[in-house]
């Protein structure tokens, strides 16, 4: 076994992570963990299990991510079920869910996620907080459906799904937070055409106006859904955490900050509904 490891492992030289790509591929090939991997080095692959791996190793080679060849990934405290249907969820977004987790004080409140995807926002606030209601809405049926089998998965009762748009499934304005981790990609930027975004949905990745379109229509319908008091938390791009406080202020938003994710670059803006605004 250690000797086909360190053979895909030189074979994935285009990969920032050969090692730990072919350690999940091969421990999702056995269906073992990664600890057994090293554990039990001498083990002898069968001539099926060989294919198999050989045959992930190969599509990790052409560039497909190892979420979408293996079905999961981790995210907060958990593994996440995921398809080429939703965003891979990142290390980056855990921001986002901590800074909500220290915003909203009340022990019974009600937040929503917008764009859930593969649910992993709305699923880490409403492991955190078994008392909150959590409401996660998404435009597309796959991806509630991916996010349902997380639900399930993780055996939260207090977690909604509900199809559409951004905040219209929302039916009352009685929200303490609103959290998005919405597309904030330029169609035109660079990087789309390199690593894991080739391969990822692009209308979770790509939005118009410089990348700010689904930032500024969330912006503007979130306001009338939020209680007085409450929050909106938005990811976004590193170089954008200007203009999206541009956005929140010009709309009312008071308190309006931008937090850095852990390499320190702008990735969470938030901004806050106060009564006298607007």
């Amino acid at each position: 076994m250690s000797a086909a490891l360190a053979h895909a492992t030189s074979q994935l030289h285009d990969s920032d992570s050969a090692e730990l790509d072919a350690q999940l591929l091969l421990a999702h090939v056995l269906g073992k963990s990664r600890t057994w991997l090293y554990t039990w080095s001498d083990y002898a692959l069968t001539d099926r299990e060989q294919l198999q791996f050989q045959a992930l190793c190969a599509q990790r080679a052409q560039g497909h991510p190892v979420a979408y060849l293996i079905g999961k990934r981790e995210f907060w405290k958990f593994e996440l079920q995921v398809s080429p249907e939703v965003l891979i969820p990142r290390p980056e977004t855990e921001l986002l869910v901590e800074l909500a987790l220290q915003l909203v004080a009340t022990t019974d409140a009600k937040v929503a996620d917008l764009g859930t995807g593969s649910g992993a926002i709305a699923l880490a606030l409403a492991h955190e907080r078994p008392r909150w209601q959590v409401v996660a809405t998404d435009l597309y049926l796959q991806a509630l459906a991916l996010a349902e089998i997380n639900v399930r998965q993780l055996k939260l009762t207090n977690l909604t799904l509900l199809a559409g748009n951004w905040c219209e499934p929302l039916r009352y304005s009685d929200y303490n937070l609103i959290a998005s981790n919405p597309p904030y990609i330029d169609k035109d930027d660079p990087h789309m055409a390199q690593g894991d975004l080739r391969f990822e949905p692009h209308t979770a990745l790509v939005a118009a106006n410089n990348g700010l379109a689904d930032i500024q229509m969330i912006a503007q319908q979130a306001w009338d859904k939020l209680l007085p008091g409450g929050y909106l938390l938005l990811e976004h791009g590193w170089q954008q955490g200007l203009a999206v406080r541009n956005t929140l202020g010009e709309l009312g938003y008071t308190r309006v900050q931008t937090c850095q994710d852990y390499a320190g670059r702008d990735r969470v803006t938030l901004g806050c509904k106060v009564e006298t605004a607007r």
